[in-house]
């Protein structure tokens, strides 16, 4: 599960993202409103944490940006207000749930799990470019009708490509999407499983649909469709 977190409190920001680490969730962080509105926009999560007092765009403004974008990822929102109409102001922009600070961990635990499980009863779209056709519900792939067996890192990375389609796609990005940590140059991790992807998915179909953008990164492609 990957989670964003907007807080301008670096302190509370890392506190928080290393024990959502330790409980085996990827986490990516944002430090204002503008900056997770990008990310929200342009990553798939499977939950959104946010400050309702971020600089640039407040929590409540960037939940309603979020939501009339069309993106549903379930949003808890962190605030050091209380009230009634604090709440009724977060439900209207289409927050889902509330957290008061100071908050105990366990309970902010207990927040995530509530609402990543009222988001998987949602209907979950499969993701398709050409003949090749992933179900996030079931972490299945296939082919041309064949199923492919992928290893986890495998999968995941595919899953990004297909999500961002026809986007080019950084290293920096990827390994810090699927393997959650920063990128360092001298490391060839991504290049060995887009090959190792590309022998499942490529190699024995046509057309080929992983692309290399020289200088750039990758890209998966939607082919054009025959005239």
């Amino acid at each position: 599960m990957r989670i964003l977190l907007v807080e301008d409190d670096a302190d509370l920001a890392q506190f928080i993202r290393k024990g959502l680490k330790e409980e085996q969730y990827a986490v990516d962080v944002a430090t204002d409103g503008e900056e997770g509105l990008e990310l929200a926009l342009h990553n798939a999560y499977d939950l959104l944490i946010l400050d309702i007092g971020l600089p640039k765009l407040d929590g409540l403004a960037l939940c309603r940006r979020i939501r009339d974008k069309g993106n549903m990822t379930p949003v808890l929102l962190l605030t050091a207000r209380n009230t009634v109409e604090d709440k009724v102001s977060g439900f209207d922009t289409g927050a889902d749930q509330f957290l008061p600070k100071p908050f105990a961990f366990v309970e902010l635990l207990a927040q995530i799990r509530a609402l990543l499980r009222r988001g998987s009863a949602q209907q979950i779209v499969q993701l398709q470019v050409a003949d090749l056709r992933l179900d996030p519900a079931s972490h299945r792939v296939w082919r041309a009708g064949k199923e492919i067996a992928l290893t986890n890192k495998e999968y995941a990375l595919l899953e990004f490509l297909l999500r961002n389609k026809n986007r080019v796609l950084t290293r920096t990005a990827i390994i810090e999407h699927v393997w959650d940590i920063s990128y360092d140059p001298m490391t060839n991790i991504v290049d060995a499983h887009i090959r190792a992807l590309r022998a499942k998915i490529d190699r024995d179909f046509s057309p080929p649909l992983i692309a290399t953008v020289r200088g750039a990164g990758y890209m998966l492609e939607e082919p054009d469709a025959p005239a």
